[in-house]
């Protein structure tokens, strides 16, 4: 039967997921996230989406990054009225990042006087709205059409969709898991599916095997102790944050590392640390197994967590070896801001990126080898070391992105190659065809696909 497969939005771009799913009886949403590193995040998100919310029947939800749920909101400001699904810790991990994000917008315009795309009821409405679902549960919705959420090791609560209709499947990866993890379980490969729709990250790119990622870390921090120098980790406050300080604690408590200073300077972090506490049963096996032994993952000697604003500007006034992981992950804003413009010119620095840094940001700057970077109107000469680790990355890279694709080899008819920045698309696409010859397609934004589901 005809149905419409929109891409509007997570094509071209890491950011931005908004797929809809149309088969003239029920209008079915995956994802609605922000776009980011493409200019001033205000002017981009809050343009009319290109579709009519009110018609939206259903939203469902991969998982809690702003990239995915950043534009929930406006869209029940635009009218949306509809259910939306998501696993229990995404809907946990949702309210926490919402929050933060609406006060953001807030705050940019009380200063800059952007525009405010939504209101605080917005936010409040969404969860008014909001159901669960566990993993490998199958749920009918309408017009013959039922979803389900599998396991997409990502983060905390991360899933593929799955939307079944006349035996027909299509599946949205969302983003899929690096394997192995500090603390997820391996994604579920789907099979069985017509039609799948992949995020690309690194489609274009390997990950460093899981022992020298961590020895990588391991000797950032010892460089940085031998030194009395500062070790800055500009760290996503959801995942990669809670992934740091586990492998940090492993080194203390399971390897027998001498404790340092490390401060969590992010409100946000702390918070969604303690949403990581409460659901434990969505990790692996190996950090549900630490739990028999270690009453806390996230906690060690020397570990500091500063809430408040002058808990982190104390932080500047401990002498000898520290570790700062402060948020955003790719120095959009947040904490990491203040802490670069302290220390990027000083010799005894490192920067240490552990994730993503989307094209236009400060991080892809700093990565890219920048001599000199603007902070908040402060132009700061990068004196600092700055390594990257690609290894903790929460996302598949090209081989395990194939090994997904791979495992509906037999029942794919198409292949949509989606969710990373053209290069890496692209790549990933020929790699589809010359590995597993599947038909795969790179779609443009706002296309409209017909497909038979």
């Amino acid at each position: 039967m005809r149905t419409t497969l929109g891409f509007y939005g997570g094509v071209g771009s890491v950011t931005g997921a908004n797929f809809l799913v149309d088969t003239g009886g029920i209008a079915i949403l995956i994802d609605c996230g922000l776009q980011q590193g493409r200019g001033p995040t205000a002017e981009i998100n809050a343009q009319p989406f290109p579709y009519n919310p009110q018609d939206i029947d259903t939203l469902l939800v991969t998982h809690a990054h702003a990239d995915h749920i950043g534009r929930i909101p406006k869209l029940l400001h635009d009218g949306f009225t509809g259910t939306i699904y998501s696993t229990p810790p995404t809907k946990a991990l949702a309210a926490v990042m919402m929050k933060d994000a609406y006060h953001i917008m807030q705050m940019e315009h009380e200063e800059y006087g952007t525009e405010l795309w939504y209101d605080e009821a917005d936010v409040h409405q969404a969860f008014s709205q909001w159901k669960t679902i566990g993993y490998d549960e199958w749920r009918p919705l309408r017009d013959g059409v039922s979803m389900q959420f599998t396991d997409a090791g990502h983060i905390l609560g991360s899933a593929m969709v799955h939307l079944r209709r006349n035996e027909r499947t299509l599946v949205c990866t969302g983003d899929v898991g690096n394997v192995p993890q500090p603390l997820m379980a391996p994604p579920k490969i789907p099979s069985g599916h017509q039609y799948l729709i992949t995020e690309s990250v690194y489609g274009d790119r390997q990950h460093e095997a899981v022992a020298e990622r961590s020895a990588l870390l391991r000797t950032h921090i010892e460089n940085t102790r031998k030194k009395g120098g500062t070790l800055i980790i500009p760290a996503f406050s959801l995942e990669r944050t809670q992934s740091m300080l586990y492998e940090i604690n492993n080194f203390i408590e399971e390897d027998g590392m001498e404790p340092l200073p490390v401060f969590l300077d992010s409100p946000l972090a702390i918070e969604v640390t303690d949403i990581y506490r409460r659901y434990p049963s969505y990790m692996n096996q190996a950090a549900q197994e630490r739990l028999r032994h270690d009453d806390d993952l996230f906690g060690f000697p020397g570990f500091k967590a500063t809430n408040s604003v002058r808990d982190s500007r104390a932080i500047h006034q401990t002498e000898g070896a520290k570790i700062i992981i402060a948020g955003s992950g790719m120095s959009h804003g947040g904490r990491i801001r203040s802490h670069e413009q302290e220390y990027l010119n000083n010799l005894k620095t490192t920067l240490l990126l552990v994730g993503h840094q989307v094209v236009g940001s400060l991080g892809r700057r700093l990565q890219d080898g920048a001599k000199h970077v603007d902070i908040d109107g402060q132009r700061i000469p990068v004196q600092a070391e700055v390594a990257t680790i690609r290894g903790f990355s929460g996302h598949a890279d090209r081989d395990q992105l194939l090994e997904v694709a791979a495992g509906g080899a037999d029942s794919l008819e198409q292949v949509f190659v989606a969710m990373g920045e053209e290069k890496s698309s692209l790549f990933l696409t020929q790699r589809i065809h010359d590995y597993l010859a599947l038909p795969a397609v790179v779609p443009e934004e706002n296309q409209e696909i017909i497909i038979d589901l």
